[in-house]
């Protein structure tokens, strides 16, 4: 089941309302550092990643910087977040590739930043969409659990909400309701104990009216 065309058009009102300054919360000086602290960002949380950006692109701030780096000291430095020994490779040979390859400079490409290593769909939207200003919607567990729940979205998998979205959302409001997603997400709508009582959607959500 989902929202009335008119009741999702007034869903995406409200949250352009609820969250104006919805952004990326993840600190970056260039989309090459906005590329890596993505990659990062798998399986952990935002503070975590930025607690170790900030040591590490103090000190390798760029591709050629990280692709020269010991695999040793690049694992010290993300110990902090989630699989970092996988996640210490894909920096790295990501880092080698684009300081190889494309001059230090990350590709405006989709095709090319999925071949990447440790980059997948959601990545290479999350960075195109920040780091080159295209209309994206990448779908996370938030953006996932948040559009189904409210009823913009009936779906099972990701690419499956991401595609509908793109349907029910104008495009220009993609990138900001993106953001706005998993702001609700992260403050209200939580996994396990959404905040009901004190959402401004609980009128229109079809899930807190019982219908999802």
């Amino acid at each position: 089941m989902v929202l009335s065309k008119k009741k999702a058009e007034e869903a995406v009102k409200l949250l352009e309302e609820m969250y104006p300054d919805a952004g990326t919360e993840l600190h970056f000086g260039s989309v090459f550092q906005l590329l890596v602290a993505v990659v990062l960002s798998a399986q952990t949380t935002d503070k975590s990643v930025n607690q170790v950006t900030k040591v590490l692109f103090e000190k390798y701030p760029d591709a050629a910087s990280i692709a020269a780096m010991d695999e040793e000291e690049l694992r010290r430095i993300l110990k902090p977040v989630g699989m970092y020994r996988t996640k210490a490779a894909n920096v790295r040979k990501l880092s080698q590739i684009i300081n190889e390859e494309y001059n230090g400079e990350v590709p405006g490409d989709y095709d090319k930043l999925i071949r990447l290593p440790g980059v997948g769909r959601k990545t290479a939207n999350v960075v195109l969409a920040n780091g080159f200003g295209e209309p994206r919607i990448a779908v996370d567990t938030h953006v996932f659990r948040v559009s189904n729940r409210i009823g913009l979205v009936e779906e099972k998998d990701v690419l499956g909400t991401e595609l509908s979205l793109m349907k029910v959302i104008p495009k220009e409001k993609w990138n900001r309701m993106h953001h706005a997603l998993i702001w609700h997400g992260r403050r209200v709508c939580s996994a396990r104990r959404p905040d009901c009582g004190r959402c401004g959607l609980s009128g229109i959500c079809l899930y807190a009216s019982g219908r999802s």
